[in-house]
């Protein structure tokens, strides 16, 4: 499939934060251009900021500081730009405050690009690393695993710069049969393997969230090392899905962190509200994703998604941030 765009749209021992604007993007084959939507950030205290502040192509750098990771398609001068790729293929470029692709990149967690990708229903869940070519296009086999609005994450620090989060959402045709938000549940099974969550977001506060990994009722003692870390939680939050990347506490070969079967997090959301956690971890040779719903605070869980055909997304209505420290992002 060719694909072009229109676009419109931690933690080692720190905590990391969710905001609340978002951006919407559109990707079609044919290509289907979308109208450029944009939407005003919300402060707690003062409500719309009456001169626009910060939209979704980045605006008043300033303005687009206090959001979390993935929520812009710019920021700081930096836009993530989906490429024609061939069929099966998914490539983007960066480009930098000059306007030209962005070919420099700093290694974070042994890798230069992580790439993240769900449909806004917070199903098909994929973190794959694209290769680089001379001319600053990332390529990888396309992580979309179907019909839907997908949300792509570029998750990234250029060289000299400070760590980003990027994302735009990309539609790929076809009969759509949206999912529902599980449940929230303190266990999951994947692949044989069974993780339980000791520990609930709460709004405004920093909270511990513990993943235990057991297989066929052992603890798993000998978690392998995957990207530096012995786990990686991506937590998305659902409607506008704001982006959270936490790290674990402790670092392989550190002499005191053990290689399971726990994994702590810390991380703090500002908002009750539903969030889905993602957790990959290496054993056996292969890497595997548990995956959560939970709920931060006393607010019950949005409602969940309706079967249905469409393959437009459905636009979450702001809420205001909470004004909680630095971008929702792990890889500072």
């Amino acid at each position: 499939m060719n694909t072009a765009t229109k676009l419109s749209g931690f933690a080692l021992g720190l905590a990391a934060v969710f905001g609340t604007a978002y951006g919407v993007g559109h990707l079609t084959d044919p290509v289907t251009p979308a109208a450029d939507t944009r939407h005003e950030p919300v402060d707690a205290d003062h409500g719309a900021d009456p001169h626009g502040g910060s939209d979704s192509h980045g605006g008043d750098p300033g303005g687009a500081a206090h959001l979390p990771g993935g929520l812009l398609v710019s920021d700081r001068g930096y836009t993530m730009q989906p490429v024609d790729a061939p069929t099966g293929q998914f490539a983007f470029r960066i480009t930098g405050p000059d306007g030209a692709a962005v070919t420099g990149y700093e290694i974070a967690h042994d890798k230069r690009m992580h790439l993240i990708v769900a449909r806004r229903d917070l199903s098909g869940f994929r973190h794959v690393h694209p290769e680089l070519g001379a001319d600053g296009t990332w390529r990888v086999d396309s992580p979309l695993g179907g019909p839907g609005v997908w949300r792509a994450f570029a998750d990234f620090t250029p060289s000299g710069g400070e760590a980003l989060t990027l994302g735009v959402d990309v539609t790929v045709p076809g009969q759509l049969q949206p999912r529902p938000l599980p449940a929230p549940a303190a266990s999951a099974t994947v692949d044989g393997y069974t993780v339980t969550l000791a520990g609930t977001p709460q709004p405004g506060r920093t909270s511990q969230l513990t993943l235990t990994v057991s297989r066929d009722g052992k603890p798993v003692t000998d978690l392998e090392p995957y990207l530096g870390a012995y786990g990686h939680l991506v937590a998305l939050r659902q409607g506008d899905l704001a982006y959270l990347h936490v790290h674990p506490e402790g670092v392989p070969g550190d002499g005191r962190t053990p290689a399971g079967p726990a994994v702590s997090f810390a991380a703090e959301v500002p908002s009750a509200g539903s969030y889905r956690l993602y957790l990959d971890f290496r054993h056996g040779g292969a890497v595997h994703t548990a995956e959560f719903t939970v709920l931060a605070g006393d607010a019950p869980a949005a409602p969940a998604s309706t079967p249905g055909t469409r393959t437009t997304p459905t636009v979450p209505t702001p809420t205001a941030d909470a004004g909680h420290g630095a971008p929702g992002h792990g890889h500072n």
